[in-house]
């Protein structure tokens, strides 16, 4: 039976050439980075050509780039990390009602230790209106949080224009650049943005490796979550997988050569796959011109999300977000662009990725329309 893949935002497959480069920190060069013969140099040696290559990606410094088990952990480093440092500028978080839940449940545990946290509403569109997050700062507003690329609608915030404006006033600006990293333009020498966080997984690189950015200059620290061997820089203990960190460097060197390739193809993907389906009512949520071309959300008029999924087996597609498609609430996401439970029990996420074909695209639309 033929299967298609079509959830790239949930997770990515490994790219065949990031399994090879991996390969022989299995076998050969499996040295404890932090031993001091020669096999613990030769692993620490590959860990520090990764690590310039993740800051290669993002236009960083080796030295600005701290390894972490993915991007949950790295969000929580991040928040909590410089909560903890810089709460006596202030006590008040920013973020906004569509971030990640490693964001948004990281920050309630933070109004448990006394911050105040502002859960700004996007307009409907997914947007936020830069008018209503200026409104939204205070005097003893120290950090702000928000999300590059939306996981579940593929908007893209204006992320150069808020970090301007926290940079100004001396706030901390982080962004979960988990969707966006390696597939649109990220240019940390041109966003003051202060801490950044991704992960392997969604660039065609393994699970279980993220990053977090912290910039150099203007120096930004953050307090450490987890404390041992002091790795990482004391940031992050733990001794360093360095398979896995290879293979999130190997990922981000591809993609550094092919990432304006890979925008391409996830372009035409998208424009094939809405004209396909042009017989049947729907509609996309979220901003289509302000949206990263890998992610569509879609409410259909008469089709329940999970009666699509159990009928189209052939597909692969999400409802929502990965981590809730197990739940039975509906999706935070589209109730914050102001969708009805219906209509989120009515939406799916349809995402494309390097290997996505167009005989794909074609199969899965014959497979939507055959019920139309």
């Amino acid at each position: 039976m033929r299967y298609v893949y079509l959830d790239y935002a949930a997770t990515t497959p490994v790219d065949p050439r990031v399994i090879e480069k991996m390969l022989p920190f299995f076998r050969e060069h499996y040295g404890n980075p932090s031993s001091v013969h020669a096999l613990g140099k030769m692993a620490k040696d590959a860990i520090e050509s990764a690590r310039y290559d993740v800051g290669q990606l993002i236009h960083a410094e080796a030295s600005e780039v701290i390894f972490t088990s993915g991007a949950t952990e790295a969000n929580n480093l991040a928040l909590k990390g410089a909560a903890s440092l810089y709460q006596s500028k202030g006590k008040h978080i920013i973020t906004l009602k569509t971030e990640h839940l490693s964001v948004l449940d990281t920050c309630r545990e933070l109004e448990k230790q006394g911050f105040a946290v502002t859960y700004l509403t996007p307009e409907k569109n997914g947007i936020l209106s830069i008018e209503k997050f200026e409104a939204a700062l205070r005097k003893d507003t120290m950090l702000v949080s928000l999300m590059h690329v939306n996981n579940e609608t593929g908007v893209i915030q204006d992320i150069e224009k808020i970090a301007n404006i926290t940079s100004q006033r001396g706030i901390l600006f982080h962004t979960d650049a988990t969707q966006s990293v390696g597939k649109i333009a990220l240019d940390v020498t041109k966003i003051p943005v202060d801490l950044l966080s991704f992960s392997g997984h969604k660039i065609y690189g393994p699970k279980g490796i993220g990053a977090l950015y912290l910039r150099r200059k203007p120096r930004v620290h953050v307090a450490a979550q987890l404390h041992g061997g002091g790795q990482e820089r004391g940031i992050r203990s733990g001794t360093l997988p360095t398979h896995q960190i290879v293979g999130l460097g190997e990922a981000c060197r591809i993609l550094k050569n092919e990432r304006a390739e890979l925008e391409q193809h996830l372009q035409i993907c998208r424009e094939k796959f809405l004209k396909g389906l042009h017989s049947i009512s729907f509609k996309v949520n979220g901003d289509i011109e302000k949206c990263f071309p890998g992610i569509l959300s879609i409410s259909f008029e008469h089709w329940k999300a999970r009666d699509l999924v159990e009928r189209l087996k052939t597909l692969a597609f999400g409802i929502g977000s990965a981590c809730l498609s197990k739940g039975t609430e509906p999706s935070h996401v589209l109730k914050a662009l102001g969708l009805a439970d219906s209509q989120c029990a009515n939406t799916i996420r349809v995402s494309f990725g390097r290997f996505t074909t167009l005989d794909e695209i074609d199969f899965a639309i014959d497979q939507f329309t055959a019920r139309g």
